[in-house]
């Protein structure tokens, strides 16, 4: 089957709960909306090539239309799950740590407290933590850049082949590391903020992550296309610090020294980068993420059962197994504690993983517009894999509720915002035919580059203006559900006011009754108090039948007549 339905998504969140059940909801929505950006592209592949602004404008309004929509999906879910506004039942930390207790001065409770102001002078300390990320991973993402340029397009000397790959090398083994470190910094600055929910901790907590995750993920593709190629030709000359990489490998000087003069970029450098991104890290992130858990725990499990050999062989007890387990429990603990070795699973993982993909889609497949059939591919494989990891690689998730995807939608935003420029940048910079500005600054117009943006920029927010108003006209069975719910809410409210069968009572057909002395006596009642003008024109009619029958009596003669011929 190739997509879930509804009900594969109800049986998800009933055994693995409503973060889960979303994390699918999320991916699904996102593989079926890419059926169309993935047909356009391979169609603006075909006919325009690259950089094409239609197709940047395209996948502009395809990624606002998006987002908008999973919205709207998100609260269709939330109230078909019974967890709409769920957020607001905000659980305590065990590890929150109060200075003070007040008394509520609406509930009488005792609240603890923890002062706004001391958390938010240390929610400062993010500042100099994303100085600090974005220097770290920057200079070794830059550096390894650099040292790549230089061994793939100056150095000429034997083994150039073999050593254009120590920058990706350099950069397998250390980003991740760097990575873990930053992490583990942004771990203990989120502890020390002291937030008082698990819904807060856990979304400032994301907030950090994706700043590390935005520098390791976009930067590389970031310095190729607005560093190497409009200034390649002024960078490259002070590229010779990078000649120690290779000094051992080379015959002479000369083939360490880059050219002062002359030298002309790889245009086709950045197309591969972006598809290196999102054709083969994926295979990679596929392979690290499924593959090798599962050779991992087989290999694991072989051998544990050659250790367990050895010691029956020995006469003792094999690794595993309890004396004390009954004959009947036997098979069933054998498997629990298979699945106690298992590692935990992190849905905000692999949430992680798909914000970052559709990062890329947003930012950068103005380069190649292949960009979104690679992905509707990988996410084919991905619903799939995920399935079989919960259930087989990892142990059983604890259900937790949730009514959205968190954090993750606000940086599906901001990508989408962040999108709209770069992909009017890159259009404008690859306008002469997708070969950029050639390595030289001289022939970018900063003005046009920058009205360029501007008109990207503003155009996404009215477009993003117009696509949730038009999204908010459109009923969907999770409204309805909500309006009925709350119709019934008002309804339960007036029988209990005014009787049971208040709904079905018809509307009162008692009139009273103008005459002569009734209006005598309302004359007489009017001269012994003071009226003012509204009391003399609320008193014209006596109630709301005569209201009635005076607004009919105006209607129809405001009504055209009808001529003989249309009778």
């Amino acid at each position: 089957m190739t997509f879930l339905s509804v009900e594969d998504l109800d049986e998800i969140r009933d055994r693995f709960g409503e973060k889960i059940a979303y994390y699918f909801a999320f991916t699904q929505s996102y593989f079926q909306f890419l059926v169309f950006p993935a047909a356009f592209g391979f169609t603006a592949w075909v006919i325009l090539g690259s950089f094409s602004p239609l197709y940047a404008i395209v996948n502009g309004l395809w990624c606002v239309t998006f987002v908008e929509y999973w919205k709207r999906q998100e609260i269709d879910l939330g109230v078909r799950w019974g967890v709409r506004g769920v957020a607001g039942i905000l659980e305590k930390r065990r590890d929150f740590q109060h200075e003070k207790e007040v008394r509520d001065p609406v509930t009488g409770e005792t609240v603890r407290m923890f002062p706004a102001t001391k958390r938010l002078g240390r929610q400062l300390l993010q500042i100099p933590f994303a100085i600090l990320a974005a220097l770290a991973l920057g200079t070794l993402i830059a550096a390894c850049f650099g040292i790549e340029i230089f061994l793939s397009e100056v150095y000429t000397g034997p083994g150039q082949v073999l050593l254009v790959f120590l920058p990706t090398g350099l950069l397998t083994v250390l980003v991740p590391t760097l990575t873990t470190m930053l992490t583990g910094v942004a771990t203990r600055l989120n502890d020390y903020e002291n937030w008082e929910t698990s819904e807060s901790y856990e979304c400032a907590l994301t907030q950090k992550i994706f700043v590390l995750n935005f520098i390791t993920s976009y930067l590389p593709i970031f310095l190729t296309a607005f560093v190497y190629v409009p200034f390649g030709s002024l960078v490259v000359p002070y590229l010779d610090i990078f000649s120690l990489t290779a000094r051992p490998f080379a015959a002479d000087e000369k083939q360490l020294r880059a050219p002062q003069a002359g030298f002309m970029i790889n245009p086709s450098r950045l197309k591969k980068q972006v598809i290196y991104f999102t054709v083969t890290a994926q295979i990679v992130n596929f392979a690290l993420e499924t593959i090798m858990p599962y050779v991992k725990r087989r290999g694991f499990s072989k051998y544990q059962q050659i250790k367990s050999e050895r010691a029956a062989k020995k006469g003792g007890a094999g690794a595993g197994v309890t004396i004390d387990d009954l004959p009947e429990e036997a098979e069933f603990l054998k498997r629990v504690r298979q699945e106690a070795d298992l590692d935990v699973y992190e849905v905000a993982t692999d949430l992680r993983e798909m914000v970052v993909q559709y990062g890329y889609l947003s930012l950068f497949s103005v380069v190649w517009p292949l960009t979104p059939v690679s992905f509707i591919i990988n996410n084919w494989i991905e619903l799939r894999s995920d399935a079989v990891k919960i259930c087989v690689e990892m142990q059983r998730p604890t259900p937790l509720r949730a009514d959205s995807i968190g954090p993750w939608l606000d940086s599906l935003g901001f990508l989408t915002w962040l999108g709209s420029i770069t992909s009017a940048a890159l259009a404008y910079l690859f306008s002469n035919d997708g070969l950029g500005p050639d390595g030289t600054p001289a022939s970018i117009r900063g003005w046009a580059l920058l009205l360029a943006i501007f008109f990207s920029e503003h155009a996404y927010l009215l477009v993003r203006w117009g696509v949730r108003l038009a999204i908010s006209k459109i009923d969907s069975p999770g409204m309805e559900k909500e309006r009925a719910e709350r119709f019934m809410v008002r309804k339960r409210y007036l029988q209990d006011a005014m009787g049971q069968d208040v709904m079905n009572a018809p509307p009162s057909q008692m009139e009273e009754k103008i005459t002569r002395a009734s209006l005598e006596e309302d004359a007489r009642q009017s001269s012994l108090r003071t009226t003012s003008p509204q009391d003399h024109f609320w008193s014209r009619q006596r109630s709301w039948e005569e209201s009635a029958k005076v607004g009919v009596n105006l209607i129809e003669k405001m009504a055209p007549k009808e001529t003989k011929k249309d009778q």
